[in-house]
């Protein structure tokens, strides 16, 4: 029962002790202006910061104006949220953060999607008077995969609250005072200089242009437009649960053949399917397990818990961070990484052209991706197994800088033989999805038993932290899943004192909700909601699919049968392997 009763704008309310005068106004349908603040329950995040103070109100008995967002409620409170004084203070301070910020609009690459712009939209500021030489003066940084315009800070804390609290990476943090104060690594490092895991997901909460990806589109349009090239472009399976959004569709509405029909008309050679490399990730992943278990259960020394190696901020993290554990997480690459690999010789070879002829792009909802295609281990003498990765917002602008409106094209299929690929690859765009994959394939192959139920609803959910058992033929696996990097700290330290639960493997996904909830997908604004209908348009689309086990994929078959000879061949170790390294950085 609710302990607290106060009054707003004339209408009571009855709160739980410790709530807020904000969510007060939400419970009454009453709108109060924020900008600093950010509330994700659902994945443990709340940035209470209080620094804009966009959301002043005024509380009978009290002279100062309050914050909405961090004042707790007492009983028989009574606040006005639309008085004078409370509107022009609103007024004054949107009008101070505008002052100190760029006037770059046209160009920034936050433009459309800028909440300062929105309240200054919504509040009317048509004129600043406050002059003055304010600005501060900070410099782009440029990184593989984030862009740093700390000019526009605005000192929210909504990254540093994401990087700190909930990624537990402990990258950013505010530095300087006055004008020069601003949200940065210690000492005001260089970003890929630090810990950073190119997650991206500061990038997600910026409400301004401070942070965002870097843009590839016109390497795409140069490299379309080339005629010595033959382009390729790959898209991972969150990507078409999202994209719709950037064209006023709702969240979750699946795109996929609308959006391979746009890929075409802006000049791709071919389309294939992230998902084909992610059955063959589970080919290489999911043998590999095996032969980790085999070898435990004969009661040889092995490294266990094997974790999941798909997600790239997720190695980034592991890799600068538990140097003590770097033996343990599979060898498999990430399907991008994979299809790269295949594309550049299998391919490259059925089109009989060099690799340097073709051009892999990857359409990503992430921007760690980025960073990945970028590392020297993944190229061949200099040639990337993928040049281009491009982020679902960045693959909308592209379609609608062509003209062309998602909405009005009619459905298109993949190109083969690399757009074929089953249920066991679309789920991977969501946490629990590769574990899922692995365990129906798994267990197929080390029983040699038909999967009657193939839903393992034991590893699905939203929990940030999960932990099953699973009964693999007689066997119990233990396993682990973790979405956001926190959680994912839980289970190594887990795993550093003892592994106490016996766990035998690990999926870990860096972002919140999985590859749905990359810092590439468009915009939910602190919605989690648009993360979960994406969820559930990936299961109940899978769940329609005639092929749903990663070993059932006939051009993966092909593949083995013609070109890599059996999963963990050296062939297949040499192409879809890779090797982690302790990154010493600060």
């Amino acid at each position: 029962m609710s302990d607290i009763k106060i009054t707003i704008d004339g209408k009571e309310v009855e709160l739980p002790i410790g709530s807020t005068i904000l969510q007060g106004a939400q419970k009454l349908g009453i709108h109060i202006p924020t900008l600093c603040h950010l509330d994700l329950h659902d994945i443990k995040m709340v940035n209470q910061s209080a620094s804009c103070r966009v959301c002043v109100v005024e509380v009978e008995g009290r002279r100062n104006l309050a914050p909405a967002c961090a004042t707790p409620v007492t009983n028989g409170m009574v606040i006005r949220t639309n008085s004078i004084k409370v509107l022009n203070a609103r007024k004054t301070v949107v009008e101070l953060l505008i002052s100190d910020h760029p006037k770059e609009c046209l160009t920034c690459s936050k433009s459309g999607h800028c909440e300062l712009q929105d309240l200054s939209e919504k509040m009317g500021i048509r004129n600043i008077n406050i002059t003055g030489n304010s600005m501060s003066t900070y410099k782009k940084e440029y990184t593989t995969s984030i862009i740093r315009e700390m000019d526009k800070c605005i000192m929210c804390r909504r990254c540093e609250t994401m990087c700190n609290n909930v990624q537990t990476v402990g990258v950013l943090s505010g530095i300087n005072r006055g004008f020069d104060a601003v949200v940065a690594p210690a000492f005001d490092e260089k970003l890929e200089d630090t810990v950073c895991t190119h997650c991206g997901q500061c990038v997600a909460v910026c409400p301004v242009g401070a942070l965002s990806e870097e843009d590839s589109t016109w390497r795409v349009v140069e490299a379309l437009a080339d005629p010595e090239k033959v382009v390729v472009v790959q898209t991972a399976p969150a990507t078409r649960v999202a994209l719709g959004e950037a064209f006023g569709l709702e969240p979750g509405t699946v795109v996929t053949g609308e959006m391979v029909a746009a890929l075409r008309r802006l000049g791709f050679n071919y389309v294939f399917d992230t998902d084909f490399a992610a059955d063959l990730t589970i080919m290489e992943e999911g043998t590999e397990l095996l032969g980790r278990l085999d070898k435990y259960l004969a009661g040889e020394e092995v490294a266990l818990p094997i974790l999941t190696s798909c997600c790239p901020a997720w190695v980034n993290f592991i890799e600068s961070q538990y140097h003590e554990l770097i033996d343990i997480p599979s060898s498999a690459r990430s399907p991008q990484q994979m299809f790269g690999a295949v594309a550049k010789t299998y391919f490259a070879e059925k089109l009989e052209i060099p690799r340097e002829k073709l051009v892999v792009v990857s359409i990503m909802p992430c921007l760690a991706k980025k960073f990945e295609a970028s590392r020297e281990e993944f190229s061949v003498e200099g040639n990337p197994d993928v040049d281009i990765v491009l982020s679902t917002r960045e693959l909308a602008h592209l379609i609608k800088r062509a003209n062309l409106n998602l909405k009005e094209l009619e459905k298109e299929e993949y190109d083969n033989p690399l757009g074929i690929s089953t249920g066991a690859g679309l789920i991977f765009g969501v946490t629990g999805g590769v574990l899922e994959a692995a365990l129906r394939t798994s267990y197929e192959i080390k029983t040699g038993k038909t999967l009657e139920k193939i839903e393992f609803e034991q590893v699905r959910g939203f929990d940030g932290l999960r932990v099953a058992s699973v009964d693999l033929g007689g066997i119990t696996l233990n396993v682990g899943l973790a979405h956001g990097l926190g959680n994912a700290r839980d289970l190594l330290d887990e795993i550093k004192d003892g592994n106490p639960r016996n766990l035998h493997a690990i999926e870990v996904m860096a972002c919140p909700g999985g590859c749905i909830g990359g810092a590439g997908q468009p915009y939910h604004h602190g919605d989690v909601n648009v993360l979960k209908k994406r969820t559930a348009s990936i299961y109940s689309e899978e769940k329609n699919l005639t092929l749903r086990k990663s070993h059932e994929n006939p051009a993966v078959k092909e593949l083995y049968e013609t070109y890599l000879g059996k999963p963990m061949s050296e062939k297949a170790h040499h192409l879809l392997h890779t090797h982690y390294s302790k990154k010493e950085k600060y």
